[in-house]
């Protein structure tokens, strides 16, 4: 099996975003952040749609040519980010503005993400429910590991659940040891992948 990757651009912006509502609707992060289904529904994709934005105006997103997968990636320097504590609430008030959750879990993923060396930060992959479970996500990322493993530059991301950390314990990711800890919900593994799949200790947030 192999498949096509080319990168996405605004006219994508639509289908990268219904890609990751599909896939992301009953992750557990996204259940906690919107616990009602009926509502997740209506505001599940505005919620993602943020993401998809900042990616599109900040890193890249590589795309499946059938559109069955998708990965946003972001280049983030080393040192304090300038403007990040912006997008938590951007999250909050484009999606659900009474729901503070939205927010939450923006400000608690970045409380703990690493500062100490530039790095590729995976900030969401989604493979298509129907095509889950046949190694799209690995396929599609890989190219990008294996840059990094040339350049000699970290890679990081937050798994969102045990079996995603299972999988990304495989391409060479390690638990930084701090999990995200969602309140009444979820735990987060901030994982961190070092040159060459990952050998010795992460570093401090």
């Amino acid at each position: 099996m192999g498949i096509q990757i080319r990168q996405a651009g605004e006219a994508d912006r639509a289908a990268v975003t219904a890609l990751l509502d599909g896939a992301f609707q009953n992750d557990p992060v996204s259940s906690w952040v919107f616990p009602d289904e009926t509502h997740r529904r209506a505001v599940h994709s505005r919620f993602l749609g943020v993401f998809v934005d900042v990616t599109l105006a900040e890193g890249r997103i590589d795309l499946a040519t059938d559109g069955s997968c998708a990965a946003l990636w972001l280049r983030v320097p080393a040192g304090e980010p300038e403007h990040e504590d912006g997008v938590p609430a951007r999250m909050r008030a484009v999606a659900d503005p009474d729901n503070e959750r939205c927010e939450l879990v923006g400000r608690l993923t970045g409380a703990v993400h690493p500062t100490a060396e530039e790095h590729e930060y995976l900030l969401m992959i989604a493979v298509s429910p129907e095509r889950q479970g046949q190694g799209l996500g690995t396929e599609l990322i890989r190219p990008v590991l294996e840059r990094c493993d040339r350049e000699g530059t970290p890679a990081y991301l937050e798994a969102s659940s045990a079996r995603s950390r299972g999988l990304y314990e495989r391409l060479g990711f390690e638990f930084t040891g701090v999990t995200v800890d969602l309140p009444e919900g979820p735990h987060m593994w901030p994982m961190w992948r070092k040159p060459g799949h990952g050998d010795g200790p992460s570093p401090a947030a």
